[in-house]
């Protein structure tokens, strides 16, 4: 194995995202500060300050921090993500919105520490299918241990809840088992699971299963469930081939609803058009093909499967994000990766993005 640069590819196409998503995200943010719903001050801080100005540091500062020695906090950084997230539930503590508890008031700032737990729950899941590579065919410690890592987090996510955080971790942890060499036979079992306990969510959980009945028929509640994914799909369309041009949007000053957030793509769909989303979705593409190759030249099985679970965690939340916009998946309130309003998601995934880089300054020869 050999120390040398980071991938300076891999690295512009993050900080592309990071800079572009920062003038989309400013021109959203107009729309609510137009209508009275937020302060300029809020959302400088909790997005440029908190998300983006301490993102960057820890992005650059993880990127020169040895990945092999998350191998030793890997059990610590679980343990403590859980009973963050596990804190919310404490009255005066944890705080509630929109039917949902996931956020800690923490002297005054916000802080959802389900993010965090995305990224400690992958390093755990490397660390563990690292160490058992030669008995993941197994179905008591490959099948097994899978299920055994996600089951506390989903418990504490289902009772939030907080189904979409869920299904990132979820699709993360189970592309590390897969890297890892599980069975063929193990994952369709691990599939037939996962269908059968979110249809078990889906009955437990009436704001969970309203969601995918507007998806299979948008046109019913257009005022009320429907009503998001139909004013998205207005402002995309406006959009056209090369948009209204920045800034320019009508979109996100009175129907759209949250602009900075969950329904940011429709506001880059309005003013960039199909152009522009293109790009974007490509930048996407691009740092998933460059974070798996990252994973493929690394030289030990705990740095490639870290690897993969960061990249795929990073890119499957943003197609989440985007496939509900365009109507092609439930909106689960996902937000769309280095762009939507939110400083501890983007505080997190900048600070994964920083130990991917670290990774790929460990080759092999």
């Amino acid at each position: 194995m050999r120390k040398g640069r980071m991938d300076k590819t891999l690295l512009l196409l993050i900080l592309a995202l990071v800079f572009g998503g920062t003038l989309i995200f400013a021109s959203a943010a107009f729309g609510l500060l137009a209508r009275g719903q937020v302060s300029m001050t809020s959302v400088v801080f909790n997005h440029l300050v908190l998300g983006i100005g301490l993102g960057l540091v820890g992005l650059f500062a993880l990127s020169f921090f040895d990945y092999r020695k998350w191998r030793l906090f890997a059990p610590y950084c679980f343990g403590l993500a859980l009973i963050a997230t596990a804190l919310v539930f404490i009255p005066q503590v944890g705080l509630s919105h929109g039917g949902g508890t996931r956020w800690l008031d923490i002297f005054g700032v916000s802080v959802q520490p389900s993010e965090g737990l995305k990224l400690a729950t992958i390093m755990v899941a490397a660390l563990y299918f690292a160490a058992i590579r030669t008995h993941v065919g197994s179905l008591v410690w490959g099948l097994g241990g899978f299920l055994a890592i996600i089951a506390l987090p989903t418990v504490l996510l289902v009772l939030q809840p907080d189904i979409g955080t869920l299904f990132i971790i979820c699709i993360s942890v189970f592309a590390v088992y897969a890297a890892a060499g599980a069975r063929a036979r193990d994952i369709g079992v691990a599939i037939i699971i996962a269908i059968v306990c979110l249809g078990a969510i889906l009955y437990a959980k009436p704001h969970a299963r309203d969601r995918v009945m507007t998806f299979l028929n948008p046109a019913q509640n257009q005022q009320a469930q429907g009503y998001q994914i139909r004013q998205s799909l207005i402002a995309i369309g406006s959009g056209q081939i090369l948009g209204r041009g920045l800034g320019q949007g009508v979109q996100k000053f009175k129907y759209l609803p949250e602009p900075m957030g969950d329904s940011i793509f429709a506001v880059a769909g309005e003013e960039l058009g199909f152009v522009g989303t293109v790009g974007i979705v490509l930048l996407f593409l691009f740092v998933a093909l460059r974070g798996f190759a990252v994973a493929a030249r690394t030289a030990d099985s705990f740095g490639g499967l870290l690897a993969v679970g960061i990249s795929t965690y990073l890119v499957s939340e943003a197609f989440i994000n985007i496939a509900a916009m365009l109507g092609v998946f439930p909106l689960t309130g996902i937000p769309l990766t280095f762009i939507s309003q939110g400083g501890t998601a983007m505080l997190v995934s900048l600070a994964s993005a920083g130990i991917l880089l670290n990774i790929s300054r460990h080759q092999k020869k």
